[in-house]
Order: C-alpha cells, then structure tokens, then sequence
C-alpha cells in the first residue's frame, strides 16, 4: 500500500572513509547563522520527536531541514529514518538508516533491527532477514531494544512476500484520478454494489471545520462523494459531504449498504464509535449512533452490512477477543450480543477493514496475522458448509510490506478499491481501482503444420488449450427507477425480497425518495419474489430463480406502479406451476397471501384473474389449460374466505401476448397469470 522505491541496496562492510560530522562550532564556525537555524531545527524536531505519544511526521520536516545543513551526522540521520518508519511513506526510511549506519555502526542499539525495516517496506526480502537475523543478538541480557518475539514474527513475514511475489496476482492498479483524489490525503473507500456511487475519506483544506488536527497538522477528516457516469465510465468531481454529516472533528465513513442508501461513519466519541446515516432524496441524514450491543468504551473502528441489511459485521477492540481487535458478527434487529468469528478469521494480532461481497458469503478483511508479509495485509474468505474457509492473502502487487487496510470490491467481483501510496499518485495517500484479470490463460498451440527434420511428413497439432474463464461472483443485481405509471414521477416505494420455497422475506428495503432509483443484491441459489408497494398503488412483482452457483449478472429493470383503476392490469409474476398443469406449487404461497390480502383491504374490490399461455402447442390445449390455471387460483382465494362473487377466471391461451413468442426469453413473457380491476 505504500511507495516502493527502487533502492540499491547498500553493503553493510562499509568503508572507513565513512566520517560522523557532528553539529559543533569546530566544524561549521565558518557558518554561524546556518549552524544555529540547523540546531534550532533539530530542537523543534526533538520536541515532537520526544513527545508523548511521539508525533513522528511533525518532526520530519524540521530533521530534514537540518540534513540539508549537515547530511553527515549519524544521529539525525537514524532520527529521520526512524520518523519515516512511522510516517505514511514508510520505504524512505532505507536510505537513511543505511546513511546512519555508514557514519557510525554503533549509532542506536536497535540499528539492526531499523534496516530491516527498512529493507522489509522496500521488498528486499532476503537482506531484510539477514538484517533481523543479526538483530537477535542485541536481544539478550536486560532490556533488549526490541522484543525477540516481534522478529521471528517479522522474518515470517519476509518469508511469506518472497513466496507470494513469487505468483504474483494479475491485477491491474490504476490511480482512480483527480475527480477522486486530490493533494491531500484520499482513503477509506466505500461503493455501491454496481459502482455507481463512491464514498470516501479526505483531509483537505476545504474541511467542514476548516482547522487542523493539533496531534497530526493535518486538516480534520471529512466524508466525501462522488457518482460514476456508467455511459462515460467516469467519475465526477467528489464533493464534501457538509453538514450534518461532517463535522467540526473527524467524521470518516467505513461502510455503505450494496444500494447506497445507508452509510455508517466512524467519530471520534466514547473511545471511537459507529454511527448510521440515511440517504432521503440526495440529502444524508444526520449519522446516528448505533447501539450499546455494537458500540463500546472501547473502539470500533470499522463494519460492513450483509445484502439483507439486518445483520452487521464489525471490528472492535473490546475485551474478551482473540487478539488486540477481533470480527464481530451482529444481528441489527435481535437481541443477542455479538457473536466473534473465531480463530478461523481473528488471530492473536489485529484485523480491520472487513468488507462484506453482495453475494452475502465472501469476506474481504485485512489481517497482521495468517501469512502477512508485513503490516496489515488483505484476505478473502468464503462461508460454506457453516464454516468460513481459511483466510486467502490476495498477493503481490495488491498487498506490500505495509499496512494495506479499507479494501472494497464490486458486486461483478471485477473491481476492487482501497488506498495506497504510489509513485503515481496525486497527494500523500490516494485511492486505486485494481482490475482482476483471472487466471492466465496457457498458451494455445499453433494449428498450421509443424515440419520436423527427422521426418518426411508434416505432424498435424490440433491441440488446442480450453480457455480459462475469469470466474465471476455469484450474485445478481437488480436495479432500475420506480415511478408512476401515468405521471413518471418517481415514487419512494418498499421493495420486498421473498424467499419463494420458505414463504419468506429475507428483506426489505426503500427506493431513493427523490430519483426513485432502487438497487437489489441477490446472491444465487435462492428463488427470489420480489415486490415493489407504495400506498395507493397496485403491487408489482418480479421472479428471480437464481440455482447455486449462478455466475453474476446485472438486470435493469424499470418498474411503474398503477393506481387502482377500473380495467388496470397486474402480472402476478410469483404464480408458478409445473409445465402442463394447473396445479398451484407451494413457491406460489406468498403471491397468493399478497392478492388475498389485496381483496380483504378493499371489500368492494372485484378482480378477473386470467391465465396466458406462449404459441407452442396447439390453441386448444392452451386455452383449456390457461382457463384451469386461472380457475385454480381462484378456487384458493375463495377457501381463504374471497366471496366468489367478486372474482372471474379467464383462459386466453395464446391471444393475448405481451411479446414476441419468436424468442425464449419473449415465451417466458407471454407464459403468465395475472389480474384486471372489474370493479371497485
């Protein structure tokens, strides 16, 4: 996540010509003026250097002041190293630890130890451990500089990079730009499950409170947003959040539901909590904070929502967990406390940044323990079988030697977002698009004739290698606008998902009070009813039957609600039967309680419900079993109680099509039952 340099490594057998200089009257009486304003530099830097806690990227500026003055002093070079060691550009410390050394190899017991840091955040594995190796030996006796125990952990570490840059991942990462990032610092991204819509952190000049963190010198942390245009794949400028949901203070967001409409942020209050912002029109509401179940004295740094939105995943350091911060697994609306996720994703290190798939079931989180190659790095695990599988690191290039934390992805599975510092980037931090291209494909084998010296014939290679598919998540989204079907207007409608075979709603969720705009995460394996309602308006359903291990795909679908008016018509998508017959399947349950409660609320309603059948197949047969269907539909609302009276069936076989019957997906259309107001 940081900037790699392309440093030449230096030998540690130095030469003798290597001098300390030191900041004396001998050595610079000639530049009195020069010597004062260096020490005075030094001074300041030593007063942020030494403080407690130590503001290490406060004092940088003045060391590096006083370096211009005096490159050759050991000691403020070992300063400046270690500063950068706790700075977000973490890999220029080599350069001047190894300066440090060469001036004077006694300069700090813990030399040893700081270049392989310094060596380990520039991916120089091998050197790295030969430094730590060498580092143990100032671990024994009293008061060792550092702890034995972080070593070993450290050369683990460098171990595991070399291994995964070995097969590095095939990735793209690109800087998402200057409509995202700015000179200042950019992270924390949070998207929408279609990647419409970005989310993210920044600490720029134009903060709600327009002051600077008296700890850091930076500008306080604001939220900012910005809109993907799909047609021309671009981002448009992001813009402050403002009030209520900036603040004077810090206000970072750290996670946003799969349709944009919910966003949670994290404040600097009771230790650092989570608060809830709702999206009303284009306006966020002020963030509320989230319960006593998920919030504590302790601090909560980060969640992610499930696609159904009832449940939440969060990090917290809180007491009772398996490592300095832990995972969290926590039901919204239920009472229980939260549930740890175990040994399998926390370690006896931290975790943080964790991230939910829209498919409901893959987990992204980034981890110091597994097999890190240092810092934080990113994972991805699956719940299967009432198990997570064990954490997989995404690999090199995504994850450095540092600390690579906030990684989103994309319902597609095909973009990921977080933040790095790179030779490209536009300010101290920015955020990356990375592009996963899948496996590579192996080389296919030429198919003309392949003419050897040894023999007279030609040899015929039709060998061919099969491709390699980039395997997608399984999920479908669904998305579109609700609006008036007379007036176009949009409507701020309920949209209900039903698990058909359970009878159930698994969950609900509004469209954009002010666009109308409504977004759906469906992972597969599920047969989805979906309804959309708004008082004074006919229902509409969808049927999504999606089997497990459906690859992802994205439907847009545009959904106008009718008034209730005479001769108005309604499918009623959700009504299933087996091919052939007129029997009513139990998946149909739901849509039939919805229709019967339809007639109970409105007494003086009278319905026609009819059956429509595509053109294969003769027009007898058709109509015959279009007219039982319909019939069996009425023969239920009447045993839940439906005077008969008020309803008609109608069988119309293959005259009334609402699309071609020349395609298959046009014949699924036109198979259908549904309802038309006679009276009301």
């Amino acid at each position: 996540m940081r900037k790699y340099l392309l440093l030449a490594f230096l030998p540690l057998s130095f030469t003798l010509h290597a001098q300390n200089v030191e900041f004396s009257k001998d050595r610079f009486g000639s530049d009195k003026d020069g010597l004062k304003a260096a020490l005075r530099e030094i001074k300041e830097g030593d007063e942020w250097y030494l403080s407690d806690p130590a503001r290490y990227e406060q004092a940088l500026p003045h060391y590096l002041a006083a370096q211009k003055f005096n490159p050759d002093n050991a000691q403020l070079n070992l300063k400046i190293g270690d500063a950068y060691l706790h700075s977000g550009a973490k890999p220029q410390a080599l350069p001047y630890l190894q300066k440090a050394y060469k001036l004077n190899p006694d300069v700090d017991r813990r030399i040893h130890y700081l270049l392989g840091r310094g060596l380990h955040l520039n991916a120089k594995w091998a050197e790295a451990i030969a430094e730590y190796k060498t580092a143990q030996a100032a671990t024994t006796g009293k008061n060792p500089p550092v702890s034995l125990t972080d070593i070993r952990k450290k050369i683990t570490e460098c171990e595991n990079g070399q291994k995964l840059q070995q097969r590095p991942s095939r990735v793209f990462i690109d800087n998402a730009g200057p409509s995202i990032n700015s000179p200042y610092a950019d992270y924390g991204p949070v998207i929408s499950a279609d990647e419409s819509v970005i989310l993210f952190t920044s600490r720029r000049d134009n903060s709600t409170g327009g002051q600077k963190d008296p700890e850091t010198g930076g500008f306080f942390e604001d939220v900012y947003q910005s809109t993907r245009n799909s047609a021309k794949d671009k981002w448009s400028a992001a813009r402050d959040l403002g009030q209520p949901v900036n603040t004077d203070g810090h206000d970072a967001t750290v996670g946003l539901s799969p349709d944009g409409q919910r966003m949670m942020v994290y404040a600097e209050d009771n230790g650092g909590d989570l608060h809830e912002a709702d999206l009303r029109g284009t306006v966020w509401r002020k963030p509320q904070k989230l319960g006593s179940r998920i919030n504590t004295k302790y601090h909560e740094s980060s969640a992610a929502y499930t696609p159904d939105g009832r449940s939440l995943y969060f990090v917290s350091d809180k007491e009772g967990g398996l490592g300095s911060r832990d995972i969290y697994k926590i039901e919204l609306e239920g009472r229980t406390q939260a549930q740890n996720l175990g040994s399998v994703i926390n370690t006896p290190y931290g975790e943080e940044g964790v991230f939910l798939h829209p498919d409901g079931k893959t987990m992204y989180f980034s981890s110091e323990g597994h097999n890190s190659m240092g810092g934080y790095d990113i994972f991805k695990s699956v719940f299967e079988n009432g198990k997570w599988s064990t954490p997989e690191n995404l690999g090199w290039p995504i994850n450095t030697p540092d600390d690579d934390v906030f990684f989103v992805i994309s319902a597609s599975g095909r973009h990921g977002y977080y933040s790095s510092v790179r030779e490209d980037g536009l300010g101290s931090k920015d955020i990356y698009l990375i592009t996963f291209l899948g496996p590579e494909k192996p080389p296919v084998l030429s198919q003309e004739d392949q003419l050897l010296a040894s023999r007279a014939q030609p040899v015929k290679e039709t060998s061919l290698a099969p491709p390699v598919p980039i395997a997608t998540a399984q999920v479908t989204i669904m998305k579109g606008t609700v609006t008036d079907d007379v007036t176009k207007q949009p409507l701020e409608a309920t949209i209900d998902v039903i698990d058909n075979t359970r009878n159930q709603t698994i969950a609900s969720f509004r469209a954009n009070a002010q666009s109308g705009r409504y977004l759906v995460s469906l992972p597969s394996g599920v047969n989805y009813g979906i309804v959309v309602q708004q008082d004074g308006y006919l229902f509409h359903s969808e049927n999504f039957d999606l089997p497990a291990g459906a690859a992802y795909s994205e439907v847009v679908k545009d959904i106008a609600l009718k008034k209730l008016d005479v001769g108005v018509k309604v499918v009623l998508n959700n009504i299933f039967f087996d091919t052939g017959k007129a029997t009513l399947r139990k998946e149909s349950t739901n849509e039939l309680e919805r229709l019967q409660k339809l007639l109970t609320d409105m007494p003086d309603l009278r319905l026609e419900i009819s059956g429509h059948t595509d053109n294969v197949g003769k027009a007898e047969y058709n109509k015959d079993l279009s007219q039982r269907r319909a019939k069996a539909v009425v023969d239920y609302l009447i045993t839940k109680g439906v005077d008969k009276g008020r309803l008609t069936s109608a069988g119309y076989g293959d005259t009334q099509p609402v699309s071609t019957n020349q395609t298959k997906a046009g014949r699924q259309l036109n198979r259908r039952t549904e309802f038309k107001v006679t009276g009301k």
